[in-house]
């Protein structure tokens, strides 16, 4: 195990690009493969590009949005106080390792963007407790869990076919969760990630003399709150300095919040995800001037994700209008039979993830020809809506998009966790298979 770890991590150290040039060079991929494998032309293919790259704005917002609010909480006193007494139950690095693969799991099954947060913060927290502990396998460890998310309670194909009006209920119906996110083939796989995950990252703990580890002082937040003398203070400091105004303003969250669940119930999406670290960080910072300190601080690390987003969405243009990823998915159906279409749709689902890296985008993309074709040989379809979805899930593990909000809290790069998450998605893509095939 520690061979192969330190095998993928030489090849990922001297081969992995900065996930900027990434997304470059998967836009000249698919830019190729449109042109050998639809009927595009150069010019058409760079016409579903330009079409395509301003299609995840919002999404894009709400990512930088995840990342800003998710470090303005952690760099709270209390948020800080918090998640240091949890990490100071770990008493070694392979325990430290195994908790935070284990609340990475929790926080991902429950909602995806709390779960790529979280984890990354509260691994940042372990890095300043524990001794010897090798940080990229902690940043792994926690970017690990995320591939459990399409399985959980927020995965957005399971929650599309519940819902009245969805773009397929005409050929299949609404879909209840029941037999999706907690069906027994689905709960059977997620059951199996939450035991073999912390075990795996625990045994690629590398040793002494490879590991890889940070002083802490270095992952303290420089946030400097410069005192003032109340009375030197001018009107507008003290409006800044105001405990009163955060209060009210985050109480107006705070109550909008009940109202939300109480309507809802535990109803998390993206959107509230982040009203919720919004309003908790106003409140917890206590003051305006102590929060907007905050917020620069936390705005340093989202450029990776203000810049590469439109290249993904370009992508995406090209492999959807393109007709690209359909010939993908029927490549995999016309090789599959009843037994093992589940197997191949899970397996196209994870190759065409890595060109377009959204659940949402990709269900939409996939979901007529995967339909139509598990109709045609009469498997489930709940399964076979569960297999894009996690396809979709599946190689996220080696996709930089989504590791950027976590990279961008823990101040690493792909190259430094990737050769972990390999390892990662290769036992994680076995027992998904498996789960597929005989469940």
């Amino acid at each position: 195990m520690k061979a192969l770890v330190s095998f993928f991590n030489r090849v990922m150290q001297r081969y992995l690009p900065d996930p900027f040039l990434f997304v470059i060079i998967l836009t000249f991929v698919v830019f190729i493969l449109g042109l050998i494998f639809t009927d595009s032309g150069p010019y058409q293919m760079v016409q579903h590009w330009g079409n395509g790259f301003w299609g995840l704005l919002v999404f894009t917002m709400q990512m930088v949005l995840v990342l800003v609010t998710g470090h303005v909480l952690a760099s709270s006193k209390i948020f800080k106080k918090g998640l240091g007494a949890l990490a100071s139950t770990a008493k070694s690095p392979g325990h430290a390792v195994i908790i935070v693969t284990i609340v990475s799991l929790i926080a991902s099954w429950i909602n995806w963007g709390f779960g790529l947060v979280i984890g990354a913060l509260f691994a940042k927290e372990l890095a300043k407790k524990v001794k010897n502990v090798d940080y990229r396998l902690l940043i792994a460890s926690a970017y690990s869990g995320f591939v459990i998310w399409h399985g959980g309670i927020s995965g957005s194909t399971p929650l599309t076919i519940a819902t009245e009006g969805h773009f397929s209920q005409d050929l299949i119906g609404i879909i209840p969760t029941s037999e999706t996110i907690f069906s027994g083939f689905n709960l059977a796989i997620v059951i199996a990630l939450f035991l073999a995950l912390p075990l795996v990252n625990r045994l690629m703990m590398p040793s002494k003399e490879e590991t890889v580890t940070v002083d802490p002082s270095l992952l303290v937040d420089d946030i400097q709150a410069g005192a003032i003398e109340k009375g030197a203070m001018t009107p507008a400091e003290r409006l800044e300095n105001s405990r009163i105004l955060s209060l009210l303003i985050g109480l107006f969250g705070i109550i909008f919040l009940f109202y939300y669940f109480a309507q809802n119930g535990f109803k998390l999406n993206l959107d509230i995800v982040n009203f919720l670290f919004l309003f908790l960080g106003i409140l917890f910072h206590e003051t305006p001037k102590h929060f907007l300190e905050a917020v620069i601080n936390a705005v340093k690390g989202a450029s990776g994700i203000i810049i590469q987003f439109p290249f993904y969405a370009g992508i995406i243009g090209m492999m959807t209008a393109s007709g690209l990823a359909a010939v993908i998915a029927n490549g995999f159906i016309s090789i599959s039979n009843e037994f093992t279409f589940p197997l191949f749709t899970f397996l196209s689902a994870g190759l065409i993830n890595i060109f377009i890296p959204s659940g949402g985008g990709q269900w939409a993309v996939q979901a007529p020809v995967v339909l139509d074709a598990a109709i045609a040989l009469d498997v489930s379809i709940p399964k076979a809506a569960m297999a894009v979805a996690w396809g979709d899930a599946w190689t996220n593990l080696i996709q930089p998009f989504w590791a950027l909000p976590a990279l961008a809290i823990a101040g690493l790069k792909a190259k430094d966790i990737m050769g972990y998450c390999v390892l990662t998605l290769i036992v994680s893509g076995v027992i998904i298979s498996l789960g597929f095939l005989f469940l």
